[in-house]
């Protein structure tokens, strides 16, 4: 008798295996690879993905002005040319991270034990992170003392230097103070750190932040007594300090669902002798203008100069827009920030600084230009040199960030 049709075969007469076996075994192999990977990755960033707003908090955002279709909008849209993204991952500078190591001012913390002599000093440690010390009130802005801009530990944007100043060695902080809950300004590690050291050396911090944010703040066991949320306009008393939350142009999200969950802002810090404006991450918008008719005149602003494209006209200032917003708020002393710690966008590294020099020269607008680390009082600025590197850059001319629904005319007097 024939043996079945369907008998196994020996070795030697059996049919080598076509290309699309290889190709479903390779797209099987792949695929659990993807998985697995998934998998990991959400493990390893699920803390840092932070937590929905809900109850209370989330009754409070709806009804919000800025509140609708279950997410916050701006006034002016955002305008994205994805195209155009696509595209400037092909012109990327080679100067986009630096090859020279970053001189900063470390350490140092016994410089806060004296207050300024002014009554005003800022101390920037890197992109959006600042120590401002203000009639006697001390506020640290998007404190990011984290490796990476990211909620995984092992990719993302990486930190071009460490920390100026240690978190330990700061001084008492009497309120912290969030943007919006972008990785590179709301720290998982470095929330989790401030919490246990806030709460080992007795200060009472207070956590301001836009609507929503809290969520997440109080996910990382910051205590619901000490977070505050702010909606556009708000004010929180804070000693001699009067917080003012105000509008910004930007979004807000962790993860791929959550888009828009939270409100972004910016802050006025308006003291008894001195007024700051905080820019947190912003397109250029009219309501700059009358940020600087109800709030200013600032003695200082701290405007985003950086991680701009032609692609995303709208989701940061670029440049020329900073200085042009810097008088829209009727500042005097303008501090870029923003730049110089992450590589976040496609443009050189150095080129934020550069161009934003131009502009304000022919502005007439104070810059401060302080390395990472270094404290400046405003009043009595030091003599600048420039401390970063010679290298390539586009001006402005060359590559005009433009925002959309913006009457070019529209500056301060």
């Amino acid at each position: 008798m024939d043996a079945p049709t369907d008998a196994p075969t020996d070795a030697s007469t059996r049919a080598p295996r076509g290309a699309w076996h290889w190709t479903k075994r390779g797209l099987q192999i792949g695929g659990l690879a993807l998985v697995g990977l998934t998998g990991f990755a959400i493990v390893d960033g699920w803390e840092a993905f932070g937590k929905a707003p809900e109850g209370e908090r989330a009754a409070r955002m709806q009804v919000s002005p800025q509140y609708a279709d279950g997410g916050f909008e701006n006034p002016q849209p955002l305008y994205n040319d994805v195209w155009g993204m696509v595209k400037l991952i092909f012109d990327t500078s080679p100067d986009s991270t630096p090859l020279q190591t970053i001189p900063t001012v470390a350490g140092d913390a016994d410089r806060f034990a004296t207050p300024p002599a002014s009554g005003l000093r800022v101390t920037w440690l890197g992109h959006s992170t600042m120590l401002v010390e203000i009639d006697g009130v001390r506020v640290l802005t998007d404190p990011v003392w984290g490796e990476r801009t990211s909620p995984l530990s092992w990719i993302g944007p990486r930190r071009w230097y460490a920390p100026p100043l240690r978190l330990e060695d700061l001084p008492p902080i009497d309120a912290v103070v969030i943007s919006h809950d972008h990785y590179d300004h709301l720290d998982t590690p470095t929330i989790l750190a401030l919490r246990e050291m806030i709460a080992t050396k007795g200060w009472d911090t207070m956590f301001v932040a836009p609507l929503g944010v809290g969520a997440h703040l109080a996910y990382w066991g910051v205590p619901e007594d000490r977070i505050f949320e702010l909606d556009w306009w708000d004010r929180l008393p804070v000693g001699a300090l009067e917080i003012v939350c105000t509008p910004a142009r930007h979004a807000s999200g962790r993860t791929l669902f959550d888009k828009d969950r939270t409100l972004w802002a910016g802050y006025g810090l308006l003291g008894p002798e001195h007024r700051v404006f905080f820019s947190g991450d912003t397109g250029l918008f009219p309501a700059l203008g009358e940020i600087g008719e109800r709030l200013g005149p600032f003695d200082l602003t701290m405007i985003e100069v950086g991680a701009y494209g032609r692609a995303w006209p709208d989701w940061h200032l670029g440049p020329e827009q900073a200085v042009r917003a810097h008088r829209m708020v009727r500042g005097d002393a303008m501090l870029p920030v923003h730049w110089g710690l992450f590589d976040l966008a496609y443009h050189g590294w150095t080129e934020p600084i550069e161009r934003v020099r131009v502009a304000a020269a022919a502005a007439d607008v104070e810059l401060l230009l302080p390395r990472p680390g270094e404290s400046v009082e405003p009043s009595s600025p030091p003599t600048w040199t420039q401390w970063w590197p010679d290298l390539r850059w586009r001006s402005g001319a060359e590559d005009p960030i433009v925002a959309t629904m913006m009457d070019a005319t529209a500056v301060a007097p």
